[in-house]
């Protein structure tokens, strides 16, 4: 998707490419949890929080950016843990810039 984000001057004057990758920790679940919406986490909410956030107001550092879709994220009813990485894909020609964040329980022992 395409984000507001950067402190340079060319990245305020446009919105720039952006990939994000989430990982959501439930728990442990019913490995048949039947075969309605209503009983799992409905990935469209997940897909418009971070839609939402990602292309809201001018953010100007990534860190900022994935701490704030991985906050919004954990509010979500029954979330655990939250794993958001969020890349900037064409900031440099060889390579791509990533930040990571986690938060919440990840140890399901």
């Amino acid at each position: 998707m395409e984000a507001r984000l950067g402190i340079l001057a060319h990245e305020k004057a446009a919105p720039q490419a952006i990939r994000v990758d989430v990982a959501l920790n439930q728990g442990l679940q019913p490995l048949q949890p039947g075969n309605h919406i209503q009983q799992v986490l409905d990935y469209r909410q997940v897909r418009q929080i971070i839609v939402d956030e990602c292309t809201a107001d001018h953010v100007n550092l990534l860190e900022s950016l994935v701490g704030q879709v991985t906050l919004r994220l954990g509010r979500l009813p029954g979330i655990l843990g939250v794993r958001v990485k969020i890349e900037k894909l064409h900031i440099f020609d060889d390579c791509v810039v990533a930040i990571c964040m986690e938060t919440g329980s990840w140890d399901l022992d």
